[in-house]
């Protein structure tokens, strides 16, 4: 919602035919609560209106100053939003030629003609008020629209720089591979560099995707009892490769009674590790960062603090913000898109808590306080392991067949699963899948992708399980469509498990070997 109008936006500027006629109409608008500003010349008015006002009223006799002209430029230059009513009060009698002009040359412009009865002049400068607030209405409006403009130029810029980062060694890496035979050792290290990069791609991507579903509600929680301290240490895990990576000493204080709330355990995880991420990239190597975790009346408060480059004043309340970049720090940041601060509140908020930063300025560190409310209950159990899947031996040997319009992709996966001891055949279309299964024999796993032209996953996999002879044919989308309604359309299909692109591979061999 866009801030109300200063009060000087709202005052009617006049410029009267007599210093008479300009008091009894101040008067008169003052009596209904209505601002106003005497000017005693055209020029003074001009003047008075770069600073801002919400009406003109002009008296008739002032339209044949030649300095209207300056008056009629000052209204032509006007930003699009704004309309500036100009009220002109009119000699009785038969039309005047001046006004005539003067509504050729002033746009918005209400003639009132006197004397007039008291009621209708407050009546009209009400109605061109209300007409004039809707225009700083709009004016938030394009400023907002603006604003937001101008911090997805600026997020879309770091995104392109954060992904040609990684991109840049992987071709590298490949280049070399390419250009003469490497020892196994010697690529070994060109293989795992690639790797690396990957992941990190995978993880700018999959937080872009998790801020779009959070920010949209389209996020659900396994709500339960859990144990911060528990959820804390293995947040420092998650950050541990970076905190150590740069050399950072972490201090942990935790409260000596439990802390227990009730939440999601990973996405408490998630929040605290993002917190410890962000202290890490914004220290200079060697720096200190602490946490504490107490009991501060019925909440649970834990603090991140570090001795890094601080936050200017005036951003600690939109750091939080979709898009938002902290201005002068980002050539401190070893990577990322800047979002996971608007992750870490929206999580935190959906868990029924708050999250503030606090700064004493830029190179004066900085902390981050995470409010959550206690609960009485004990953690939760761990949960029980999934069963095996239907259809599908205890070891990953068998026969895969794995259908993708990307043969690249579809050939890649086919060369990784058969290194893994799988017997693995290839089809690049919905089509071709049915043949390939029409001519036998049946796999015991079938990994599709969705998107395809065409016949696409899932209308194959509706297919394949109208089939009663496929029954114990395991069914598993593997695409980069990952929104609840897609999850909920190849649920629908008889899917028996859905995994995102790129292929987490550990997640599959659990999959199939029935291991959370």
């Amino acid at each position: 919602m866009s801030a109300l109008p200063a009060p000087v936006e709202q005052r009617i500027l006049l410029r009267t035919a007599t210093s008479r006629d300009a008091f009894m109409a101040s008067a008169v608008l003052a009596r209904a609560q209505v601002t106003t500003h005497t000017c005693s010349t055209l020029c003074e008015l001009v003047r008075a209106l770069e600073q801002g006002a919400g009406a003109i009223m002009l008296a008739e006799e002032v339209l044949s100053d030649p300095a209207v002209s300056t008056l009629t430029d000052a209204l032509g230059s006007q930003p699009p939003w704004s309309d500036l009513p100009v009220l002109i009060l009119a000699r009785q009698g038969a039309d005047s030629p001046i006004i005539a002009a003067a509504m050729d040359r002033l746009a918005n412009v209400t003639v009132i003609e006197r004397p007039m009865r008291v009621a209708s002049l407050i009546s009209t400068v009400r109605t061109v008020l209300r007409a004039r607030n809707r225009q700083y209405q709009l004016r938030g409006l394009l400023d907002g629209l603006r604003e937001s403009d101008q911090r997805k130029t600026e997020f879309l810029a770091t995104l392109a720089h954060e992904l040609r980062n990684p991109l840049a060694p992987m071709s590298t890496a490949l280049t070399l591979l390419m250009r003469k035979p490497h020892e196994p050792a010697e690529a070994h290290r060109y293989y795992e560099l690639m790797g690396r990069q990957i992941d990190h791609m995978v993880r700018l991507v999959n937080d872009l995707m998790e801020v779009s579903r959070i920010t949209r509600g389209k996020i659900e929680l396994r709500m339960e009892a859990v144990a911060l301290e528990s959820v804390i240490k293995d947040a420092i895990e998650l950050s541990r490769p970076l905190l150590e990576g740069a050399n950072h000493t972490l201090s942990v204080d935790l409260c000596s009674q439990p802390l227990v709330v009730r939440g999601d355990g990973v996405r408490l995880t998630q929040v605290f590790s993002n917190l410890l991420n962000n202290a890490a990239k914004y220290t200079a190597p060697g720096g200190a960062i602490r946490i504490v975790a107490r009991e501060q009346g019925h909440e649970a408060l834990i603090e991140v603090w570090d001795n890094g480059t601080g936050i200017a004043p005036d951003m600690l309340n939109s750091i939080f913000e979709m898009f938002v970049q902290v201005s002068g720090t980002s050539k401190a940041a070893q990577g990322g898109l800047g979002i996971g601060l608007t992750l870490v509140k929206s999580l935190v908020e959906l868990h029924g808590g708050s999250v503030e930063a606090r700064s004493e300025g830029l190179g004066c560190g900085a902390v981050f306080c995470v409010r959550l409310p206690l609960s009485r209950l004990g953690p939760g159990k761990p949960q029980a392991p999934l069963p095996a899947v239907r259809g599908w031996p205890a070891s990953l040997p068998g026969s895969v067949l794995i259908v993708d319009d990307n043969r690249d992709a579809a050939d890649a996966l086919s060369d990784l699963l058969r290194s893994l001891g799988a017997t693995t055949r290839v089809a690049y279309s919905g089509a071709a899948a049915l043949r390939t299964i029409a001519d036998g024999p049946v796999p015991g796993l079938a990994i599709l992708d969705i998107g395809m032209p065409g016949m696409d996953g899932c209308e194959l996999a509706e297919k394949l399980r109208a089939d009663p002879a496929l029954g114990g044919l395991v069914l598993v989308a593997l695409t980069g469509w990952g929104q609840r309604g897609d999850k909920e359309r190849i649920a629908r299909a008889g899917f028996d498990h859905h995994l995102l692109k790129p292929l987490d591979l550990a997640a599959l061999i659990s999959m199939l070997q029935g291991v959370p």
